[in-house]
C-alpha cells in the first residue's frame, strides 16, 4: 500500500500577493515575514519559509464536507510557492520534528478513526490509519496548533 501527500494548489492564493494590507484584512488574512527558519509551514511547498521570507496567513477551509467534521483554520503560503508538493510513499519536511494529529476520513466526509504521531511516527501512523478500509483519506494537523499541515490520500501505484 502507498500513499501520496500533496500540497495545496497554488493558484487559489496568488492574487492575495498583490493585495494591500487593507485588503488582505478584509479577506480576514494578513501579510507575514517569517522571523526564523522553522515555524512557518508553507501548505503548498510543504516545506517551512525560512527566515525572512513573505508568506499569507489566511483562513482556509480544509475540509470542505457537508458533515459535522467541516474544519476551517488559519495556514501559511510562502509567496515563493510556485507549485503543490507531491511525496508518494515519502513525507514532507514540514511533518519532520512536529507532533501530528492525523484523522482518517471515509468517503462520506465523516470521522472514521484518528491517530496522534509524535516526531518520527508519522509514516506508520499513516499506515496503520490506511489498513482500515473504511479510510479514504486522511488530514494531517499540528498537534499543537491544531492547524492543517496536509492531506494523505491512497495511492495506487508504486513509490516515485
Amino acid at each position: 500500500m502507498t500513499y501520496r501527500i500533496t500540497g495545496l494548489a497554488p493558484e487559489p492564493f496568488a492574487a492575495l500577493f498583490t493585495l494591500d494590507d487593507a485588503a488582505l484584512a478584509q479577506c480576514n488574512a494578513q501579510r507575514v515575514t517569517a522571523s526564523a527558519d522553522k515555524g512557518f509551514p508553507c501548505r503548498v511547498s510543504l516545506t517551512d519559509a525560512s527566515a525572512g521570507e513573505r508568506l499569507i496567513l489566511l483562513h482556509h477551509t480544509s475540509h470542505d464536507v457537508a458533515t459535522p467534521y467541516r474544519s476551517a483554520y488559519a495556514i501559511y503560503v510562502r509567496e515563493a510557492a510556485a507549485e503543490a508538493a507531491d511525496y508518494i510513499d515519502a513525507l514532507p519536511p514540514v511533518f519532520e520534528g512536529r507532533p501530528l494529529g492525523m484523522r482518517g476520513f471515509g468517503n462520506d466526509g465523516l470521522l472514521k478513526d484518528a491517530r496522534l504521531a509524535l516526531p518520527g511516527q508519522a509514516d506508520a501512523a499513516i499506515r496503520d490509519l490506511f489498513a482500515n478500509a473504511q479510510i479514504a483519506y486522511i488530514h494531517a494537523h499540528n498537534a499543537a496548533h491544531g492547524c492543517f499541515a496536509a492531506r494523505v490520500d491512497r495511492h495506487e501505484g508504486t513509490a516515485a
